[in-house]
């Protein structure tokens, strides 16, 4: 096996803080200098955050300013139980039924669903938060005035919608009979051209309360293009 034999000089008995050798002018220390203080700034119309202010004597929603980008997603959804003694109404259309959404409003879960995906895709709160369920104002209200209340919005903050689609989940009953006749009206309320909204229907393959005919639930994507 190879040995090796290590050498060192012996520690110099007092430490100094001078140079063993003359430094070139090139490497002595130089003195920098750092400014005591920085100042950022940050222009109010570059944040990403949004803010509602609700008028509670008017019930007018005004958005702040938020990050302008070409096109923004929301997603919405909501889910309503059916009990007897209530209509069934689905995108403002009357969909005959032996039970209707037990709801402050009319319940219409798609309307109330396409409203939360809009104020998503804004960042804005949802539906319950501007127009709460523990206010008489909006008892039996029907579901358009919360549409029109988002697309005042959108429109306020410069979009409009490139496209959406929704997909209801219900046991019964079929609404392949009534599918134009609610993408019709969707149309209206949106000030949109019918051939950008899509409309799915789905069961539940009788599992829990949307396949037991005991709830409905919607899904809605919405996407908004800037004008």
């Amino acid at each position: 096996m190879a040995s090796f034999l290590y050498t060192c000089s012996p520690l110099p008995n007092k430490i100094t803080t001078k140079p063993l050798l003359p430094l070139p002018s090139s490497l002595k220390p130089r003195t920098l200098s750092l400014p005591t203080k920085t100042t950022i700034s940050v222009s109010a119309t570059a944040t990403t955050a949004s803010s509602v202010e609700v008028n509670e004597s008017s019930s007018t929603v005004r958005s702040s300013k938020s990050k302008s980008l070409p096109f923004r997603v929301g997603h919405g959804f909501d889910l309503h139980r059916l009990e007897p003694g209530y209509p069934l109404i689905i995108g403002g259309i009357n969909i005959p039924h032996d039970r209707g959404c037990e709801a402050h409003s009319d319940g219409d879960v798609l309307l109330h669903c396409v409203v939360d995906a809009i104020l998503g895709a804004l960042g804005l709160p949802d539906i319950g938060m501007i127009f709460p369920d523990n206010d008489p104002k909006w008892k039996g209200a029907p579901s358009s005035v919360f549409i029109k209340e988002a697309v005042r919005l959108m429109h306020e903050a410069g979009y409009e919608i490139g496209n959406l689609d929704a997909t209801l989940i219900l046991q019964r009953p079929k609404l392949s009979p009534h599918k134009e006749a609610i993408k019709a009206n969707l149309s209206e309320l949106l000030g949109t051209d019918s051939s950008v909204l899509n409309l799915k229907a789905k069961t539940h393959e009788k599992v829990d309360s949307l396949g037991e005919n005991r709830s409905i639930a919607a899904h809605t994507v919405v996407l908004l293009m800037k004008k």
